[in-house]
């Protein structure tokens, strides 16, 4: 029975899956090996310690550093985080545990929507109704026109994760006298905390290496800000800046910025691995 023909062609049929399989993981994987080798090649040069604590030279001249930029970034994905994680994470229990079939099919059409539009409109909606009326760009600016984008892929995180909760542990809350917003937020919600914050940290990372947006309303500067109403450096800002330049030793740099950025967004990826290997305690 094990040697006949039709044992023999399944054998080779599942080992040709596999062998399929396998190479479709490696097309999937090798683009980013192939940009952080590139990224390496052609920045790792430039990535010293100036590079990472020293501001830009003036115009034309070699040397300096992003550290402005790399402290900026931080800055605007701190302000974006602190603006649309918490409007997410409600909007996500709301969606999940309030509301009728017919409003909660309306916030999730919305949702899908806002996910979908290009982030260069969310930096003209803030431009104009930000940027305009304080008559400066800002790092304020730039962290609202961030937290629009993270808004809506935290929000379908958290009704995922919440909905992952067992009823059960709502209904014994409730059994026990407890009030509902209570029994939301000290039992549901700490129970698919790790979820949450899994989806406040990808999000984080999906707006860490925007540009389109922070061109209308952060703009960029090559000093350190020390205010988020005046405008602030970023990574990607930065980036662009020196990539379009003519200065030889400004492309270094923009590459070697760009590598610290692939470096950082990999990193908040892999706390995120980390968190979500238990979504619920």
């Amino acid at each position: 029975m094990g040697d006949s023909p039709r044992y023999r062609m399944r054998k080779i049929l599942d080992r040709l899956f596999q062998i399929v399989s396998a190479l479709a993981a490696i097309v999937v994987i090798s683009p980013l090996l192939l940009i952080f080798v590139f990224l390496l090649s052609s920045g790792g040069s430039s990535l010293t310690w100036d590079f990472l604590t020293q501001l830009p030279k003036p115009v034309g001249e070699t040397g300096g550093g992003m550290a402005n930029a790399v402290v900026g970034s931080c800055i605007l994905v701190a302000v974006a985080t602190a603006i649309g994680a918490p409007i997410g994470v409600l909007g996500g229990v709301c969606l999940c545990e309030y509301g009728g079939p017919r409003l909660r099919a309306a916030i999730r059409f919305t949702a899908d929507v806002l996910n979908a539009v290009p982030s260069i409109i969310w930096g003209i909606v803030v431009y104009s109704w930000v940027v305009l009326r304080m008559k400066t760009f800002s790092g304020l600016a730039g962290g609202l026109a961030l937290s629009f984008i993270m808004i809506p892929l935290i929000l379908r995180t958290t009704e995922d994760v919440v909905r992952l909760v067992p009823p059960a542990y709502r209904e014994a809350g409730l059994a026990l006298g407890i009030r509902r917003s209570q029994v939301i937020l000290h039992i549901v919600l700490a129970t698919a905390r790790r979820g949450v914050v899994t989806g406040v940290l990808l999000a984080a990372a999906r707006v860490a290496g925007e540009t389109a947006p922070l061109l209308f309303t952060a703009f960029g500067n090559r000093v350190w800000a020390s205010r988020l109403d005046e405008p602030m450096a970023a990574l990607p800002l930065q980036i662009f800046a020196y990539a379009i330049s003519p200065y030889p030793d400004w492309h270094r740099q923009a590459w070697a910025g760009a590598l610290v950025l692939l470096a950082l967004v990999f990193l908040m990826n892999a706390v995120v691995r980390i968190l979500s290997k238990g979504k619920t305690r």
